[in-house]
């Protein structure tokens, strides 16, 4: 809301500046709740930034690029993720606290470059003033914001579950905790390859048959991750579970944007952001009492299914019904 009130460019210096002081001080916590503050303020200062970056990409990339700059973009994130991965289990971040005075240093060493060379959103420039948040429930509206929000949620639910839960399943399964380690890192790497992908072709593809091919494709990787018995199986698991759903992921965020003006369009995609970081936190917590009851990896994957189908028919409802509308 406040993006779509000061501006894009605005709110995502502040978010950068939030998130990169509280990653210093991460490394700098003397205590647990001075870390845990440090962390929650880390977290707002990310959650501020991404529906801006979104925002942003999307509005200067135009309609014919958009799903390749969005995904462009985001690809920076598993890359990031398996950068950290691998600097951990090399050895060279035996300090943990390496790791954050890194992701402080760099965001803040960005902003006077963010500050001189990136542009304000034209959109935002051109559009009328910002709009109360129940127009994202206005008649037309509320049901692409339902069925975003859905799938959105279930998406995060799956792909954080794997992130949080997956190396844990393996050691379960038998394996050691650095084969482990290379799954994850297999998954990492497919998900910077997914977002590449996935975006180019959704710039040639319809959105209706890009929903369809994503939410197949997690669900063939949730059956592979919960049968695989290899290691090499389970890397090519791996591999497509990242390539799918965290470049499905990458997709969302691309799609978001169509369906909101520019009036309210960091705030729609703001909020489907924070629905889908609430399935961020249910997946763990969903894998954590399946393997409580004894279900195992097999049991994790199942009961992740139904919820991924939901997330398809969601996302493949919203592409017809803007297909549809197109069409009139």
């Amino acid at each position: 809301m406040l993006a779509d009130r000061h501006g894009r460019k605005r709110i995502l210096l502040g978010s950068v500046l939030l998130f990169g002081l509280f990653s210093l001080a991460t490394a700098l916590a003397w205590s647990f709740p001075t870390l845990l503050l440090a962390r929650l303020l880390t977290g707002v200062g990310l959650g501020a930034a991404l529906p801006n970056l979104i925002a942003l990409t999307s509005e200067a990339a135009g309609s014919r690029f958009r799903g390749r700059a969005v995904s462009l973009m985001y690809c920076g994130v598993p890359i990031g993720a398996a950068l950290a991965a691998a600097l951990g289990f090399s050895g060279l971040a035996a300090a943990w606290q390496i790791i954050f005075w890194i992701g402080g240093v760099v965001p803040l060493l960005l902003i006077p470059l963010l500050m001189r060379w990136l542009p304000e959103s034209q959109a935002f420039q051109r559009a009328e003033a910002s709009v109360p948040l129940r127009t994202l429930f206005a008649p037309g509206q509320a049901a692409a914001t339902l069925l975003l929000w859905l799938g959105y949620f279930f998406t995060l639910l799956v792909v954080y579950m794997l992130i949080n839960w997956l190396p844990m399943l393996l050691v379960g399964q038998g394996f050691r905790a650095s084969q482990a380690a290379g799954v994850m890192f297999s998954l990492q790497i497919g998900a910077a390859c997914g977002t590449l992908l996935l975006g180019a072709l959704m710039d040639k593809l319809t959105p209706l048959r890009m929903s369809l091919l994503i939410y197949s494709g997690i669900l063939a990787s949730l059956l592979a991750l919960g049968s695989a018995s290899s290691l090499t199986g389970m890397l090519l698991a791996g591999f497509v579970a990242g390539l799918f759903a965290t470049g499905g992921q990458s997709v969302l965020y691309a799609l978001a944007p169509l369906f909101y003006p520019a009036a309210i369009r960091a705030t729609g995609v703001g909020t489907a952001v924070a629905v889908g970081r609430l399935g961020a936190m249910s997946g763990p917590l969903l894998a954590g009492k399946m393997l409580a009851l004894g279900t195992g990896t097999v049991g994790v994957m199942a009961a992740s299914a139904p919820g991924i189908v939901l997330a398809g028919v969601a996302v493949f409802w919203l592409m017809h019904r803007q297909q549809r509308a197109a069409m009139v």
